[in-house]
């Protein structure tokens, strides 16, 4: 190879390489001390209580598993049941939350993978609005008063991971405590 030629590849190689690499996510580069990890949490805020709330008097722990450079499962069990993960993904300039419930048998819930995408977001905080795909699906399956829902994830690293539901004359909050880790729990349904 001509030497004047190769340092002029070199520098087309290095900037083409650089356009391909994506830049690590901020909120999920934030969660990766906490892969593979369990933490109990509470409920914060409930209003208004809802006479048939599965989440009342529950044991609620999430475990933080399936950990890539892209997306972050975070199954969410509420006593026994196994049913909810939300997946956090980066998406081309947001970061999405949905929402995957399934059954003990592992198939799909009707209601599944509803949520929405932060556009903007920090290493701590994100807010997703219902994106039009979930509006579409509360519709269908008449859940009209969640086509208003914004989810929200603020975490404190070695403080609190604390999960958000809010809407008109509904919120709903639980502050799970990263300062303990408790055991694994069984994988989620569907995992």
């Amino acid at each position: 190879m001509n030497r004047t030629v190769a340092p002029v590849l070199l520098i087309g190689l290095t900037a083409c390489a650089g356009t391909e690499h994506r830049p690590e996510n901020p909120f999920l580069a934030g969660l990766a001390p906490l892969c593979g990890k369990s933490y109990t949490g509470a409920i914060t805020e409930n209003s208004p209580e809802q006479s048939s709330d599965p989440f009342v008097g529950k044991a609620l722990i999430i475990h933080v598993r399936d950990c890539e450079p892209d997306v972050v499962r975070i199954p969410l069990h509420v006593g026994d049941d196994r049913s909810r993960t939300w997946v956090l993904s980066e998406q081309p300039g947001g970061l999405q939350l949905k929402h995957d419930h399934r059954h003990n048998d592992g198939t799909a819930d009707t209601l599944t993978m509803y949520g929405g995408t932060a556009n903007v977001f920090s290493a701590t905080r994100a807010e997703f609005p219902a994106d039009a795909e979930s509006i579409a699906l509360f519709k269908s399956e008449g859940r009209l008063p969640s086509i208003d829902n914004t989810w929200s994830l603020t975490h404190i690293p070695g403080e609190a991971l604390t999960y958000r539901l809010q809407r008109p004359n509904r919120v709903f909050e639980i502050r799970f405590d990263l300062s303990r880790t408790v055991p694994e729990p069984p994988p989620a349904w569907g995992q």
